[in-house]
């Protein structure tokens, strides 16, 4: 029998005005990216490419555009609705009918630019089982790291999702069951949280040190790395104490108000332990729900955390309420809006995010042998992270979607103005609150 020809390889080259390698202050002028099936072959000048490719090569032109990595969401729940009760919605939801809303909202991200994220509670295996069907090519969306259920006491914060376990027995178990289902990373709730009602408040620690340790102990082992929700200051000292590898909200709260722990922050940095502060576009309406005291440290920790060299991470808690899946862009303008440049906020929700994820090699960046996870968007996003709204192009492990493009103001969801507003004032006056802020 005899073999038909070698499959030859589908060549694509972009080209935009700008390409956006990575690093913040890279900047490829009339640049270009070569694509060979599922990998980036090559980026530069648009004449080295170009001529790299050859006459062969499918051509996709952007004369005034720009091609960055595609975005990284590290914080997502795609069970939740977004709605005003997403517990109420899920506890009413079949599984067959939350995994069809699960792959919509999947479609969501994908089309706001966003090519992965990460998955932080689920019920049912259910993330995982969209991760394979979109890997496969069966579902269309991002790369889905999945945590599965989180790891709670009995009663305690996001119980539902499955994962209670008190005791090192239990918790090995929790931990090893999430594995054999192919748990992509593994979530413990150190502190509560304010969706479970009746569980702890946001403040209050769920497990001490030792607990949190066997949990990164059992995840390390199987290489899988460890998430620790952790609002209260005592509850991140003690994922921090513990050694997990990210934390996330690091709200930094206590009984009557909000911690500054400079030693705290120094230690997060020193042992490489990012911060996902998991803030949505909803940033705005904070000082209108919470007051100007509370939104001013409740956003300037973020800044705050920057400035003592303490890894971020880019998400944005999409499905609790609020936080939608089609807007991670509103959540990036809070970090210009806080003083960060659009290169530096670019760089956090491709480079640093994709890193802190494990994926650095994978994704993240435009680079030879890397997937060809890819954003290009009409104008020069840094000028303003705005104009990541304005997409041409999305690519997922070099496969082309063609999204509508988000407009800067949607009339059908007023709930979420993405103008500066009376309600985000009150966050520009926060890094020095913050800092020099003792508990009250």
């Amino acid at each position: 029998m005899s073999r038909g020809a070698p499959r030859t390889a589908r060549r694509t080259v972009l080209t935009a005005a700008r390409v956006l390698p990575g690093p913040a202050g890279e900047v490829i002028h009339d640049g270009a990216v070569l694509v060979e099936d599922t990998v980036i072959r090559a980026v530069g000048p648009r004449s080295e490419v170009d001529a790299l490719a050859g006459p062969d090569a499918e051509r996709s032109g952007h004369p005034d555009g720009t091609i960055l990595p595609g975005l990284v969401d590290g914080h997502v729940h795609l069970a939740f609705d977004a709605g005003p009760d997403p517990v109420a919605t899920l506890a009413a939801t079949g599984d067959d009918e939350l995994y069809r809303a699960m792959a919509g909202r999947a479609a969501q991200l994908l089309a706001s630019g966003v090519t992965t994220v990460r998955d932080l509670g689920d019920r049912g295996g259910l993330a995982g089982r969209l991760r394979d069907a979109v890997a496969a090519g069966r579902a269309v969306g991002p790369r889905i790291l999945s945590a599965g259920a989180p790891l709670t006491p009995p009663g305690g914060h996001c119980w539902f999702f499955g994962g209670e376990a008190q005791g090192g027995a239990q918790i090995r178990d929790v931990v090893r069951r999430n594995l054999r289902l192919g748990a992509d990373l593994i979530k413990v709730m150190a502190t509560g949280g304010h969706l479970t009602a009746g569980g702890a408040s946001m403040w209050e620690s769920q497990y001490d040190v030792p607990d949190l340790a066997l949990v990164v102990e059992e995840a390390h082992r199987a290489g899988r790395r460890v998430a620790a929700h952790a609002h209260g200051t005592d509850g991140v000292r003690a994922a921090v104490a513990a050694g997990v590898d990210t934390v996330e909200h690091c709200t930094l709260a206590n009984a009557d108000g909000f911690d500054a722990p400079d030693e705290l922050a120094r230690e997060l940095a020193r042992k490489g332990i990012a911060v996902c502060t998991a803030i949505s576009a909803d940033w705005r309406n904070y000082a209108a729900k919470y007051g100007d005291r509370i939104t001013g440290r409740l956003l300037g920790r973020i800044g705050w955390l920057e400035e003592r060299g303490v890894r971020l991470v880019a998400g944005t808690d999409a499905g609790i309420p609020g936080a939608p899946f089609d807007d991670f862009v509103g959540s990036l303008e809070l970090f210009e809006h806080l003083g960060f440049t659009p290169s530096r906020t670019i760089e956090l929700a491709t480079v640093d995010t994709a890193a802190a994820l494990g994926l650095a090699e994978r994704t993240g960046r435009i680079a030879p042998g890397l997937d060809a996870d890819l954003l290009v968007v009409a104008g020069d996003p840094t000028r303003s992270v705005a104009a990541l709204r304005d997409i041409e192009l999305v690519v997922t492990r070099g496969t082309p979607h063609r999204p509508r493009s988000v407009p800067p103001q949607d009339a059908a969801d007023q709930s979420r103005p993405r103008a500066r507003n009376s309600s985000a004032v009150a966050a520009v006056e926060v890094r020095s609150a913050v800092v020099s802020s003792t508990s009250r």
